[in-house]
């Protein structure tokens, strides 16, 4: 792992911080390598039972690093120049597996936006759980200004927060709208002042770290399952996941608890 991708332990809960201040944190080749390397290794340890994205300095992410583009050094956000078409599709598709943990990993995930997000740097934003945005938060989905048409999930991902008519707009025009906007379209969980930004994400991370993670996970997989089946295969899905979950040790405690009156312990088991 390298200095571009900064990944942080505080507990249960993990940080995983775009460190390209220079450049916006923009996305070079090498911070998608390792960002995809990094989601992929949280979601797989057990210790981890939240993780937060966010970006150092004054952006989140500003998306594919144009200026190397105009280079010639990458054919789209994360692919290489070389390889042919099929090979640039493999490996941006490998990239975009960030957004799929994301959205995916068995465990809350939340974006912590302290500045812009734009292009794909919008699309993990709108791939993680939670978002709670400093009100020095701008966005923009920026693909169409550079004749781009999207990518790491961002237009299946938008289409399913404002409805498929208002994610046309947002990205056929690419206009830059700031937080109070993407609190009104219901992108974001929370505003709040940029000096309270990291400790109401945390806030909320322990919260959540704290919970029943196995359950949690499972409401995520039913969420998404049914957002692409039927009812009535949700349901099954649905009725799958709560017998599993039933069988934990964290719900057995919790129904003591709540019998006895008192407040439950989650250990993630």
């Amino acid at each position: 792992m390298s200095d571009v991708v900064l990944v942080e332990h505080q507990g249960a809960v993990a940080i995983v911080t775009l460190n390209r201040p220079e450049s916006l944190n923009a996305m070079s080749p090498q911070l998608l390598n390792d960002l995809s390397a990094a989601g992929q290794a949280l979601a797989d340890d057990p210790a981890v039972r939240c993780v937060v994205i966010t970006g150092a300095g004054r952006a989140f992410s500003a998306g594919g690093d144009v200026k190397a583009m105009a280079e010639g050094a990458t054919a789209s956000t994360g692919g290489s120049a070389g390889g042919g078409l099929l090979g640039r599709v493999d490996a941006l598709r490998q990239q975009e597996e960030i957004s799929r943990l994301l959205y995916e990993m068995p465990k809350p995930t939340i974006a912590a936006i302290n500045g812009v997000a734009a292009g794909a740097g919008l699309s993990l934003v709108l791939a993680a759980d939670l978002r709670i945005a400093s009100e020095h938060a701008r966005f923009t989905t920026a693909f169409a200004r550079i004749g781009f048409s999207g990518d790491f999930g961002g237009t299946w991902l938008l289409q399913r927060l404002v409805g498929p008519a208002r994610a046309k707009e947002l990205y056929f025009m690419s206009e830059i709208f700031d937080a109070q906007e993407a609190m009104r379209l219901g992108l974001l969980t929370k505003l709040v002042p940029h000096e309270q930004l990291m400790a109401e994400t945390m806030a909320l991370a322990n919260r959540l770290a704290a919970g029943p993670t196995i359950a949690l996970g499972r409401i995520k997989d039913n969420i998404a399952y049914g957002a692409t089946n039927t009812l009535s295969d949700s349901l099954t899905h649905e009725a799958e996941n709560m017998i599993a979950s039933g069988l934990t040790e964290d719900h057995r405690n919790a129904a003591v608890a709540f019998v006895q009156k008192r407040e439950p312990r989650f250990a993630g088991r």
